[in-house]
């Protein structure tokens, strides 16, 4: 088993916050990315930061949307798409969305609309 699954989404979450706001997004953008993803409200990402979820319980309590088959691209060199364990290209995702957010991509390029 991989250590990220293990870790609590909330010692990863302060530098997805550092990283968007670097670039001039802000935590509510990341928050929209996250709700979009998981589709969790903000209530429920509070719930989970705050009990310190891991990433494998984390994605095990989301409803991914339907939207992810359209993720594509690489995060540290590795094809999103073409990771095979479910739960790490879930946290795969999670990190190409937060890149994306960081690059200054329009939100509905990043959820996909």
């Amino acid at each position: 088993m991989h250590r990220i699954f293990t870790t609590a989404v909330a010692d990863v979450y302060p530098h997805y916050v550092a990283k968007v706001e670097r670039k001039g997004r802000t935590r509510a953008e990341l928050d929209e990315v996250i709700g979009w993803l998981t589709g969790f409200d903000d209530a429920a990402l509070q719930r989970h930061l705050e009990e310190r979820t891991t990433f494998a319980d984390f994605f095990g309590a989301a409803h991914l949307n339907p939207g992810t088959a359209l993720i594509t691209g690489s995060v540290c060199g590795v094809k999103v798409q073409e990771v095979e364990d479910p739960l790490m290209r879930q946290v795969r995702y999670l990190d190409k969305l937060v890149d994306e957010l960081a690059k200054g991509r329009p939100m509905a390029k990043v959820l996909r609309a």
